[in-house]
């Protein structure tokens, strides 16, 4: 039986392992996941391995989920600038359901307006980023600051993904 259901954000040249790592961990943990794209394609990473994205960004709920993951790469430069992607963010930020971001993945928190007077990390070459995006940027392998939970790079996957479990049992 499912726990519920987590998105999980993609867009071409996505971080394989922010991707699959929690992916996996969600499942392992018994949490559906629906891997969320600006469309119902299939996404390739920086290396070239696919992830088929069931479900549109303007088809997805808020209300259908527990949180999100949006992972790092380049896909969040792309994922930013999708509405539809934008919205799910911001509405399951505002239902303070789990919201967790890895690597270049703050920039969504950004574009989303979910950064400002937030605690957060971020992969360092976007702290600027992050910084005038209002956030107190920290470096550290994961921060939470309520249900925003952040992290740096692919070393960090352990720490982010036991966060991420930690917040949505609490949010059961």
């Amino acid at each position: 039986m499912s726990k519920g259901k987590v998105a999980l954000l993609v867009e071409n040249d996505y971080q394989d392992q922010e991707v699959w790592f929690p992916l996996y961990r969600l499942r392992e943990e018994g949490y559906e996941t629906a891997v969320v794209g600006p469309t119902a394609a299939t996404y390739k990473s920086k290396y070239g391995y696919p992830i088929l994205a069931e479900v549109a960004a303007s088809e997805a709920r808020a209300d259908s989920f527990l949180g999100v993951v949006i992972p790092g790469g380049w896909a969040p430069d792309r994922l930013r600038q999708n509405a539809p992607i934008l919205k799910l963010v911001k509405d399951l930020f505002d239902r303070r359901r789990v919201v967790a971001a890895i690597c270049h993945g703050g920039w969504v928190l950004a574009s989303a307006g979910v950064a400002k007077g937030k605690r957060l990390t971020s992969y360092v070459a976007i702290k600027d980023d992050m910084v005038n995006a209002g956030a107190d940027w920290a470096d550290q392998d994961v921060v939470r600051d309520g249900n925003l939970i952040t992290s740096r790079r692919p070393d960090d996957l352990p720490a982010f993904c036991r966060e991420i479990l930690k917040a949505l049992k609490e949010t059961a």
